[in-house]
């Protein structure tokens, strides 16, 4: 099973396309009006990324930089020199932003990422604050290659060139997520990610997911792996920072709030599909994981939704 792929469907992880830096001579461009998290592919050239509290990180060709959601930074020709263009939202995604005065020798394609919030199990939630994978690094080859993609379809654009775009967003998504987790094993300790380090662990994840309505329990999904149960949790806590217990009533109310919030299930069939024989017993642990019963958490995502609706 692929857990990465199936926790990024149910968070309905989504890449929105921001503008293309077009720059050259001195240039500065500010990011800080920004939806979701900010990503940044030097499709060419070099720049500089400032970060707000004046971390330097230098730029090449082939570079992908993934910053965090809200956090203000700068892409520069040099750090400190000239005044700062803002860059505009994803709302304007695709248009071609040309900054400086000399020849154009930096190209640079921006993408914002962001998600239903309706989950607690999320990917990009465990990794750190910043990740920068330089174009020559071993482990991401591929994401090399998805860069060199994207360079070619915006510099001569044709026939299915958007539809093309929005295709290798969502590849650069994955790449970054692969070259990250190739060289920084050690990181994923202790977070959800880390079942990646621990086969027993793996295994256990697995069977969940396969099967969340199924009763399980700590001695139940041990045994169903062939290890003791003292042996799953020690394991498990390790690897992922939490008891299989608490994992297993996470995963079962993410599944939960995301069928309240986009099905016409009734509470009964959400609860069944969750694992639980009664909508009481459902509704307790629902309140004490959400703070609110299922019921008024899909009158307000419902809400919520006639809000973001144009």
């Amino acid at each position: 099973m692929d857990l990465v792929s199936e926790v990024l469907r149910l968070t309905g992880m989504r890449g929105t396309v921001g503008a293309q830096i077009v720059a050259g001579g001195e240039w500065t461009a500010e990011l800080s009006d920004y939806p979701g998290i900010a990503t940044h592919a030097v499709l060419s050239g070099g720049a500089w990324l400032v970060l707000g509290e004046g971390r330097q990180v230098q730029l090449a060709t082939g570079d992908v930089v993934m910053v965090p959601a809200g956090t203000p930074h700068l892409l520069t020709d040099t750090p400190g020199t000239g005044p700062a263009t803002a860059v505009p939202p994803s709302g304007d995604g695709g248009q071609v932003l040309r900054l400086g005065s000399g020849p154009s020798r930096t190209r640079i394609f921006t993408i914002h990422y962001d998600c239903n919030h309706a989950t607690r199990t999320q990917v990009l939630d465990e990794m750190p604050d910043f990740i920068h994978v330089e174009g020559g690094e071993s482990g991401a080859a591929y994401l090399a290659d998805v860069v060199r993609l994207l360079g070619r379809e915006l510099s001569r654009p044709q026939i299915g060139t958007d539809a093309v775009v929005d295709n290798l967003v969502d590849l650069v998504l994955i790449q970054l997520i692969r070259a990250w987790l190739s060289r920084r094993p050690a990181q994923q300790r202790g977070t959800w990610l880390g079942w990646g380090e621990d086969d027993v662990v793996r295994e256990a994840v697995e069977l969940v997911h396969a099967d969340p309505a199924r009763d399980w329990t700590t001695t139940s999904l041990a045994a169903a792996i062939s290890v003791s149960r003292a042996t799953l949790a020690r394991r498990f806590q390790t690897a992922m920072g939490q008891s299989p217990a608490n994992y297993i009533t996470q995963w079962r109310m993410d599944l939960a709030a995301v069928r309240l919030r986009d099905t016409p299930d009734t509470i009964d069939v959400v609860a069944t599909r969750a694992g639980y024989r009664s909508v009481p017993s459902f509704t307790r642990a629902f309140v004490r994981d959400r703070g609110r019963t299922p019921g008024a958490f899909r009158l307000q995502a419902r809400q919520n939704a006639l809000v973001r609706a144009p």
